[in-house]
């Protein structure tokens, strides 16, 4: 069989016999490699940010699943360690999954027919965006989602376009990302309901579907035996997720939906769309028209970020690049010039192209709430050391360090030694897990607490400094605190430490 037709295990009656356009492979490789080389030249720039500096210390404690999250952005961190425990080396997996997310969404145009422009602008496009070129430059877990969502609309696409037996690589690369986040089910229902609104319904009987469901089932194993064995820990921090940001992020999502990939690309997607739905060619896949939809009213509903269905957006626009290469030229250089703009705009807002000393005095931290999370760990781990340092003598053997959340217990895993801190302790997710301050520990140098909170574990607290130097994020002004004699002791009050967020 001639590669790129439709073969014998093809949906029966919608896919007809057609040859897949050629790789554009200089054009489309040359975006990619030069998307790599600037996140690699600029990701020593700025600091850690908290959730890295919470990676970093979940990959010294490997494990199937945690509470808050799988455990592939926790075992890329402690991959990164074989080229130095540095920021550099952290966000190298990052890099990587960026490029190969502009790679994807190439691959994605020419799977939707995309010649060499429509997979040239789809490479470019996704380059430019904002949201790709934050998550490249640091590891999150959306550096992972964005590539293994758009990984697996293009199995499906090649299923239901050419042999449905790619719905076992869907399935392969849909269990991958259950080790990420338990997202891809959200892009699994959004496919499912595109199915079964706008077709092919055929596909939901076919054995290959239903064999790389069970497939996805099969490879997130391990990952769910953790949930199953640990109470599945997933739905109260979905709750608690959303008792705290889900009203903020149903007021922002919408809006963000615009921005994400930026305004230029916007008449792109929405021509994807329209297009997805509307052309005949495409009717085979015309289940993602209704996917992103689907799946974005389900996060909106829950309260999930707006970066939750970025792959079908994605997705989305990579179909827009197909129809945009029918456009007249002189619209197509207007579609370039913009993108330029959004990439330009792009950069200055999500890479670190401030210099750091002055970051604070521009919009960039309000914008880009991953940036201002970047700046300020040392001297925070410093201001902690100072009081530290003030305790007599005879507290110190019995002292150690309690955090508020594990972006300042991350910081001080990573600088404290240098300053010859005790062990360090937080409530806050996976971390409370972990371990209890041991029951010799009678002092506790406390920070993200808040005076009231401690005082009500503790039977003493006292205010011995402030974080008031070189941080613009959350932890600016937190009060340092010195706290003796845990309240009936670290057995009984630990369980008042436990917080999700």
């Amino acid at each position: 069989m001639t590669p790129g037709f439709a073969g014998p295990h093809a949906v029966p009656g919608l896919a007809r016999p057609h040859a897949v356009p050629g790789f554009a492979r200089l054009p489309v490789l040359a975006t990619a490699g030069v998307t790599g080389a600037v996140l690699l030249s600029l990701n020593g720039r700025y600091g850690y940010h908290r959730d890295e500096l919470y990676f970093r210390l979940l990959g010294k404690h490997l494990s199937w699943g945690y509470v808050d999250q799988g455990p592939l952005t926790p075992l890329a961190a402690r991959a990164s360690t074989l080229l130095g425990d540095t920021v550099w080396a952290l966000r190298l997996p990052a890099t990587l999954a960026t490029v190969a997310l502009v790679v994807l969404a190439a691959l994605l145009a020419r799977e939707l027919d995309g010649g060499a422009v429509a997979q040239t602008l789809a490479a470019f496009g996704a380059a430019a965006a904002a949201f790709p070129l934050i998550v490249g430059h640091a590891l999150l877990t959306a550096s992972f989602d964005a590539p293994l969502w758009v990984l697996v609309v293009w199995c499906a696409v090649r299923a239901l376009r050419h042999d449905s037996r790619w719905w076992l690589a869907a399935g392969a690369a849909a269990g991958a990302a259950l080790y990420n986040k338990y997202l891809v089910v959200l892009l699994g229902a959004g496919l499912l309901a595109g199915l079964l609104v706008a077709g092919p319904r055929a596909a939901l009987a076919d054995r290959w579907l239903w064999a790389g469901a069970g497939l996805a089932l099969l490879v997130g194993v391990p990952n769910l035996v953790y949930q199953a064995t640990h109470g599945w820990p997933q739905f109260p921090m979905a709750a608690a997720l959303n008792a705290t940001d889900g009203a903020e992020n149903r007021v922002t999502f919408v809006p963000l939906q615009f921005l994400l990939l930026g305004p230029a690309h916007v008449p792109v997607w929405l021509a994807g769309w329209w297009g997805l739905w509307r052309d005949e060619r495409w009717r085979p896949v015309r289940a993602l028209a209704v996917a992103y939809p689907a799946a974005a009213a389900v996060a909106l509903l829950t309260g999930g970020r707006p970066d939750y269905v970025f792959g079908l957006l994605l997705t989305l626009f990579a179909a827009g690049c197909v129809r945009a290469e029918a456009w007249r030229p002189a619209v197509r250089r207007v579609l370039v010039a913009a993108l330029v703009i959004d990439a330009a705009v792009s950069a200055l807002v999500a890479l670190p192209l401030v210099p750091e000393r002055r970051l604070a005095a521009t919009p960039v931290p309000d914008i880009n709430e991953v940036a201002r999370e970047q700046v300020g760990w040392p001297e925070f781990v410093a201001a902690v050391a100072r009081v530290h340092d003030t305790l007599p003598a005879a507290d110190r053997p019995v002292a150690v360090l309690l955090t508020g959340n594990y972006g300042e217990a991350g910081a001080l895993d990573r600088f404290g030694p240098r300053y010859g801190l005790p062990a360090i302790y937080s409530g806050h997710n996976e971390l409370w897990y972990r371990a209890r301050p041991p029951e010799s520990a009678t002092v506790a140098v406390t920070v993200g607490l808040g005076l009231q909170y401690a005082r009500a574990r503790f039977e003493r607290c006292d205010e011995a400094g402030t974080v008031d130097t070189g941080v613009i994020g959350e932890e600016r002004g937190e009060p340092i605190l010195v706290c003796r004699m845990p309240a009936g002791g670290w057995a009984t009050v630990w369980p008042r430490f436990q917080h999700f967020s």
